[in-house]
């Protein structure tokens, strides 16, 4: 089990330890492959019985008997491969649940970090790597050992038959080497190329409605047609080599077969070989063979196998550890960012640098500033989505990144800029998917948000099914829906990425009577706009500028410095 030994000696994270967790459950697969060998040795056996002396004594009862044993043992042999069948699928379960969800968490961690490698073909993977390891591609190497037994049961019926199997078995399995070796790259190149288009055709459908309005997709098209171009080429000049290979090693097992019936005649001719073991060398070499023969058939799976294992530990790699973490008590909400600096993953400019503040619970501060000055980039590293490159962002003294995750979002709601929905209804979105949430709170939260009433003129009220992405809802209807999603449960610190992007006059009167009752529900707020009206609640303003702090101070005094005097009297008149 060369294979399993590979696969299991690689850097340690879940998906290793859970392989070698395999090997019990493996050995036991192969003890069951042992006994189902041995007892395959009842054919050949049957075979020179019937013919060495059934046939000769024409005695019937004998036969009988033969056959009736025969069929015994033979039906204990399926109901052992029945078992090994069922031992390696269960631990595939078992797998993947100990897996699964690790592979889920690492896809999002990739995600936020803006990993290209963050798709959900690692949950495609996992699956194809779960079914090959322990379905009947996989089985065939439980036979492989067995083929030295096969070959010294030949050698001992005569040495002549058992040279030409051997000689048989190391041509196919140096053409099986050698389509490996030809055929890996093209698959390789065939692979990657898919993947690409997927993921091109996914990016292509979640802008569809740009796409249509621009008439971009006849440009989107060529792209994506040179990517599927590649996978089609190389896939097809993929599956011609594997099928040149196959009807080759097809057409040498066929004709060792005839040159193994061909030396049987000849020795019985000669007097060296009882007529029985006709047959059984037949079947012997045969089944001396057929390991060979399988993995061959099943190389494509097994190579999409091992690619599929090393995008999988490629994404485990880079997962942040879990972390037992001592759950913390709900934070008052005092906020302290020191020293914070941040650059992307691989990036050598920083987005934000030497970024020092605080708010005291209760607080809400407004945050401004130009495109591209850092503002949604810091509002990540205030909720813990990111990991700073130095300094550190503390709620109530705790490290915000380190803070266990379930445990952190109860205490806080996050809206982003852009708002998105998960598939399911209107409740199950406010209450966050979580069990336990009562439909007072949801309601509650719906009501904090302004968006009770607009709820409740919907077809099926809280009960409305919002779609993938959330599209049977308008982008205002969705952020409203968003934001009693981030007022759940009252949290005591609250991050407003554009809260009011998507409003319309109706829905940015709901906002700010929301943040009046967030501040007077005594939550630490950190509202992001480019529109001042909406900074009327906020005790303190913070202007960015290429990444760090400009002005920080009362509202009122920041404000004065941004803005001309007829400004101010406008935003005062809106309060």
């Amino acid at each position: 089990m060369k294979i399993f030994s590979f696969l299991t000696n690689q850097p340690d994270n879940v998906l290793t330890r859970a392989l070698s967790d395999g090997k019990h459950p493996f050995a036991v697969a192969a003890a069951f492959s042992f006994f189902s060998n041995v007892l395959y040795l009842a054919l050949p056996l049957y075979t020179y019985q019937v013919y060495g002396r059934v046939m000769v004594s024409q005695n019937v009862p004998t036969l009988v008997v033969l056959t009736l044993i025969t069929l015994f043992v033979f039906a204990i042999s399926s109901a052992i491969d029945d078992y090994r069948a069922r031992i390696l699928i269960n631990y595939g379960v078992a797998l993947d649940q100990r897996v699964s969800g690790k592979v889920f968490s690492a896809l999002f961690d990739a995600s936020v970090r803006g990993d290209p490698s963050a798709r959900a073909q690692a949950l495609r993977d996992l699956d194809q790597f779960r079914q090959t390891l322990t379905g009947i591609a996989a089985a065939a190497f439980f036979d492989l050992p067995w083929i030295p037994v096969f070959l010294v049961a030949l050698y001992i019926i005569d040495p002549a038959v058992g040279v030409v199997t051997t000689i048989g078995a190391l041509v196919l399995l140096g053409l099986a080497l050698l389509q490996e070796r030809i055929i890996r790259p093209i698959q390789r190149d065939a692979s990657d190329a898919q993947l690409r288009s997927y993921a091109f055709t996914d990016a292509a459908l979640r802008n569809g409605e740009v796409v249509r309005a621009m008439g971009m997709l006849p440009t989107l098209g060529a792209s994506w047609a040179a990517h599927r171009a590649v996978t089609i080429e190389r896939g097809a000049a993929a599956a011609e080599t594997a099928n040149a290979f196959t009807d080759t090693i097809k057409a040498v097992r066929m004709g060792i077969q005839v040159l193994i019936i061909a030396i049987g005649a000849y020795l019985i001719i000669k007097g060296r070989l009882h007529q029985g073991m006709l047959f059984a060398n037949m079947i012997l070499a045969s089944r001396a063979l057929q390991p060979i023969e399988k993995i061959v058939g099943s190389w494509d799976p097994l190579n999409n196998m091992v690619r599929a294992h090393g995008r999988l530990m490629q994404l485990l790699s880079k997962a942040e550890p879990s972390q037992a973490a001592t759950a913390l008590p709900r934070p008052r909400g005092r906020l302290t960012v020191e020293a914070l600096n941040y650059a992307p993953p691989g990036g050598s400019k920083l987005l934000l640098g030497n970024i020092n503040f605080s708010l005291e619970p209760g607080e809400t501060l407004g945050v401004i500033g130009p495109s591209g000055a850092g503002k949604s980039t810091l509002a990540r590293l205030l909720v813990g989505i990111w990991r700073p490159v130095n300094g550190i962002v503390r709620l109530d003294g705790a490290d915000v990144f380190s803070w266990d995750r379930a445990d952190f979002g109860r205490h806080v709601g996050y809206l982003p800029q852009d708002t998105e929905l998960f598939s399911g209804t209107i409740r199950d979105n406010i209450a966050r998917f979580r069990s336990g949430v009562s439909d007072e709170e949801v309601v509650k939260a719906a009501q904090l948000a302004g968006v009770h009433e607009l709820i409740l003129r919907l077809p099926r009220g809280y009960e409305t099914d919002v779609g993938d992405g959330g599209h049977t809802l308008s982008a205002g209807q969705r952020q409203r829906v968003g934001l009693a999603r981030t007022v759940l449960g009252s949290p005591a610190f609250i991050v407003l990425d554009e809260p009011n992007a998507s409003l319309d006059a109706e829905g940015e009167d709901a906002l700010l009577q929301a943040l009046d009752a967030m501040k007077a529900s005594g939550a630490t707020v950190v509202i992001i706009s480019h529109k001042p009206s909406i900074f009327r609640a906020a005790d303190r303003m913070l202007v960015l500028r290429e990444g760090r702090i400009e002005l920080f101070g009362p509202r009122d005094q920041v404000m004065a410095r941004l803005m001309k005097p007829t400004e101010i009297r406008a935003v005062e008149a809106s309060r």
